[in-house]
């Protein structure tokens, strides 16, 4: 009788529980293949209700609250699919068959964006321009930023990537040297690398403490793939003409293992601008073995092989002669274009992660990588010969119109252009505008009587090559303390050993080079003491050989708190850096600061941030984000003058770092909308460049040449980066949906850094000073280059029932600014070198006019896409095709002032003849250009 009472006790307080709460059941399946999806999130937005559907696809939701919801259905290289639900205490309500689509379904060019030339390259002159973060979010802004705006080089709120976070399965891949990814490695990966989760700015992530900048995580785990098989096949314009990547992933079988592999190549004899050849493989290998309910491994290892002819920046003389896409690096040898400067990378990953689910509230996972491999740019060397680049500047017009009556450097101010010599420069220049490989093959042979034979090379091809050796380890703990709180914890360890060396790669016809600089004499020519005139050879190192040694260790912490109406989180960082320069060579300028290991350079940093969510109601949030950092400058700005020297950069920090950002979501199944402030303070940053200087030394103080080969290195520099984004998308009907995407921002220098020049040559005199103090640069208030600071975006995309679809948008660029050289802007710019007194003529008019940063045109670029796709005998089949830039507008991306006219009169007299022989020089965006994609998965 008890029993019978208990069991109508128990269905009593089930039905009156149940009375109280809406039941959503529903099953998820893709949309191709209409196979059940397992494992999606399931949530009720602005909730803790959350469930994962199972392996037929089947969730089940409770919700308590009765009233209109929004349910969300997420499910990593899927489409979010937001549906307005009811709830009504004691229902069931049966949501049927939802289907997931493919986020890539489209087939766009690639979850990894269209990289251009100076993105890939980290020696673009004085520029220091390099790409943002990999975009491939949802959110209408990232969309622009990445498809839209990435051609026109739009980085998000101004920052370089080293401000953000890139990650592999919870590994850092940030490089050590410059702060930034490595964007080669990821070449010819896009199936495999969709797995992506991005926190924007200093929002949380469960993974790191992160950057300003925002995260990036990238999971290749096995069993995360879609089972299947998809060809790919593509051609393009751009940096290649082809295309081709296969990938294959089994799904997790009955026994616990899973694989996924994939391969591809690329290639272009020559892509968008003139002689930039493009050759490129990848492979990739994703095994996973599941060892229990609790445990499992992986194993990722990746190899993308590939090689790239540069394309030049070029002055405007060159440009006007030749056209937007003139590349100087190359020419014909035996009918076949040649380019000199091609950067070669091979750095195969191999990583091994453990994945340890503790319980049901709690993950561990653990990983350990390691790296190697080279990277290689190569250029020409030449000694006691005349260069063979083919725009230098005594080979241009405008070195008879603008620079012959310097009076041989005296500076005195007279100026008589020479107009016949320059239109027979103009001539020769039109006739032969390449380099001439036959010419360097003849003068590195002798002529006997048989002939030409080899002799020593005055012409040699070399690679400035880096060996990287990278040892990695890491782990994060993610655990739901209880139903509000939960912990994310973590640490990462990196050992590198990074080998830098000059590689002679090919002697052009001639038996040695000779391993000195032929700039000095006698022990100060000499590369190494220890081997003095060395005679090398092909394969051989010379020129400079040295190690760098670097230890970092970063651990963070992390809490956050969950309410029905707000959320909120802190972190916390602690990282450390150790650094150590090894030199290889006795170099005979710095005797006792050359060979051995240099001091060694420790930084410790903390990082704070936190965040704060409020919940209007289901359909919109505010969230506010801020965080306070320091962090060791990188390995790159650490050293001076590594390739000849152990010394440290003289008051080289930490940085401090700064970032605040307000928002607002409002998120309906019709208009989805963000819209955002944001603030960043950058300090205590520093900067080495290298350059020849004309009238850069003060004669009349005893110094001759007046000219010479320099490093600049900037301390204190501070940067501020502030504006505000919009993402807006709305859903006119079932088929036709507009976007408008906006970044307004207002990225300058915010102080005045101090210059210290370097000046090797020097030594030669006995007890003469090298280092020099140049006071400050100003460039407070100057502008930030390498981005549009504006950016517009607006967008149509119509979507049939029958699976094509047609997009187009138009984008509107501005305020981009070129890179200006800081040594024009200290107060020893108007100071003659001959006499050390100011230039009589350097009015402060006409200097503010010579120094006005310029800004290039706005830009506007109508992009149009679209795709359709098939299914026949259950293959899926998608076709997708584009056109970026329709117009077929040229424009310039970026540029930098050449800084060899290093005082007031050289500067005025080159600018006022108008074609200045040491003007800007510029980077261009692709003109026109067409992707197509053919897709075949089973």
């Amino acid at each position: 009788m008890i029993k019978k009472y208990v069991a109508v006790f128990i269905l009593l307080v089930f039905n009156s529980a149940f009375a109280q709460e809406t039941v959503f059941r529903g099953i998820v399946v893709d949309a191709k293949t209409q196979n059940p999806l397992s494992n999606v999130v399931v949530s009720i937005q602005n909730t803790a209700i959350t469930k994962l559907s199972s392996r037929t696809g089947q969730f089940e939701l409770h919700s308590p609250t009765e009233g209109e919801q929004l349910l969300l259905i997420r499910n990593q290289g899927c489409k979010d699919l937001l549906l307005k639900i009811h709830s009504k205490f004691g229902q069931i309500v049966y949501l049927g068959t939802l289907q997931l689509e493919d986020l890539y379904s489209d087939e766009t060019p690639a979850a990894l964006i269209t990289l251009l030339d100076t993105d890939l390259s980290d020696d673009s002159g004085s520029s220091d321009m390099t790409s943002g973060l990999l975009q491939s979010a949802k959110d209408a802004f990232m969309q622009a930023s990445a498809f839209n705006w990435g051609q026109a080089r739009f980085k998000v709120r101004g920052l370089d990537s080293e401000n953000g976070t890139m990650m592999l399965n919870g590994m850092m891949m940030n490089k050590i040297y410059d702060g930034r990814p490595q964007w080669n490695n990821w070449g010819g990966l896009n199936n495999v690398l969709r797995n992506q989760e991005f926190s924007v700015g200093a929002a949380i992530s469960n993974y790191t403490f992160g950057g300003v900048l925002g995260t990036q995580q990238i999971a290749t785990r096995a069993s995360l793939f879609r089972k299947g098989t998809q060809l790919a096949f593509s051609g393009s314009n751009t940096t290649y003409i082809g295309r081709a990547i296969g990938t294959c992933a089994s799904g997790m079988d009955i026994s616990g293992w899973a694989f996924v592999v994939s391969a591809g190549k690329r290639w272009a004899n020559e892509g968008y601008f003139d002689g930039t050849n493009f050759n490129a493989d990848s492979f990739f290998m994703s095994v996973e073995k599941k060892l229990s309910n609790k445990h499992s491994l992986n194993f990722t290892g990746f190899y993308t092989p590939n090689s790239r002819g540069k394309n030049s920046p070029n002055t405007n003389e060159a440009t006007i002669l030749m056209g937007e896409k003139y590349n100087s690096y190359w020419g014909f040898q035996n009918g076949e274009k040649r380019n000199a400067r091609v950067k070669n990378i091979e750095e195969p990953l191999l990583m091994l992660n453990h994945y340890f689910k503790i319980d049901e509230k709690t993950n561990l996972n653990s990983g350990i990588m390691y790296q190697f491999g080279k990277i290689g740019n190569s250029n020409i060397d030449y000694q006691n010969a005349n260069s063979s680049d083919p725009v230098y500047y005594r080979k241009m017009p405008s070195y008879f119109s603008s620079l012959y009556a310097k009076d041989h450097g005296e500076f005195s101010g007279s100026f008589t252009p020479d107009y016949e010599n320059a239109e027979k420069s103009k001539e020769i220049f039109l006739a032969s505008p390449q380099i001439d490989w036959s010419a360097m093959y003849l003068a590195n042979q002798k002529p006997t009587e048989n002939g030409y034979e080899p002799a020593q090379s005055h012409y040699a091809l070399y690679e400035d090559r880096t060996d990287d050796k990278t040892f990695a380890l890491n782990s994060t703990l993610n655990t739901q303390i209880n139903l509000n709180i939960s912990f994310d914890g973590g640490f990462v360890y990196r050992n590198l050993k990074s080998h830098n060396f000059q590689y002679l790669l090919d002697l052009l016809g001639g038996n040695y080079f000779l391993d000195i600089d032929p700039f000095y004499k006698g022990n100060l020519s000499q590369s190494d003491l220890l081997h003095p005139n060395r005679l090398v050879e092909k394969g051989d190192i010379y020129g400079y050989n040295y190690n760098f040694l670097a230890n970092t260790f970063d651990v963070f912490t992390q809490f956050k708190f969950t309410y029905n109406k707000t959320e909120f989180f802190f972190g916390q960082s602690y990282s450390m850096s150790n650094y150590q320069r090894e030199g290889l060579y006795q170099n005979g300028l710095y005797p006792t600061n050359s060979l051995g290991k240099s001091e060694n350079v420790i930084f410790e940093n903390f990082g704070f941030k936190g965040g704060f969510t409020y919940k209007i109601s289901g359909k919109q949030w505010l969230f506010f984000n801020g965080s306070h950092l320091t962090r060791a400058p990188s390995l790159r700005n650490t050293f001076s003058n590594s390739r000849l020297n152990n010394s440290v950069v003289d008051g080289v920090e930490s940085e401090n770092v700064s970032s605040a950002e307000a928002n607002y979501v409002y998120r309906s199944p019709k208009l989805k909308m963000r819209l955002t402030a944001y603030y960043t303070s950058i300090k205590n940053t520093s900067k080495t460049s290298f350059f020849y200087a004309e009238g850069i030394f003060d004669k009349g103080a005893g110094y001759d040449p007046t000219d010479a080969f320099v490093s600049q290195t900037l301390t204190k520099l501070d940067k501020k980066n502030k504006g505000a984004e919009i993402s807006c998308e709305y859903q006119i009907s079932a088929t036709l949906k507009t976007v408008f995407a906006a970044s307004y921002g207002n990225f300058v220098y915010t102080s005045n850094p101090d210059v210290t020049i370097t000046n090797d040559a020097n030594l030669a005199k006995e007890g003469s000073q090298t280092t020099f103090d140049f006071g400050k640069a100003y460039l407070k208030n100057y502008k930030q280059a390498g981005t549009p600071q504006q950016a517009y975006s607006l967008g149509l995309e119509y979507r049939d029932p029958k699976f094509w679809w047609l997009s187009t948008n138009i984008n509107y660029l501005t305020d981009n600014y070129i890179d200006v050289s800081p040594i024009s802007r200290t107060s020893q710019f108007y100071i003659n070198p001959v006499n050390g007194f100011p230039f009589p003529e350097a009015t402060s008019e006409r200097g503010n006019e010579l120094l006005k940063q310029e800004k290039f045109s706005p830009i506007t670029l109508l992009n149009i896409s679209g795709g359709k796709s098939w299914r026949i005998y259950k293959k899926y089949i998608g076709l997708f095709a584009s056109v970026n830039n329709v117009l077929n507008l040229m424009y310039k991306t970026g540029g930098f002032e050449q800084a060899r006219n290093a005082n007031f009169r050289a500067l005025n007299q080159d600018v006022s003849s108008g074609t200045p022989s040491f003007g800007s020089k510029y980077y261009y965006g692709y003109g026109r250009t067409y992707f197509l994609n053919l897709t075949i998965g089973f």
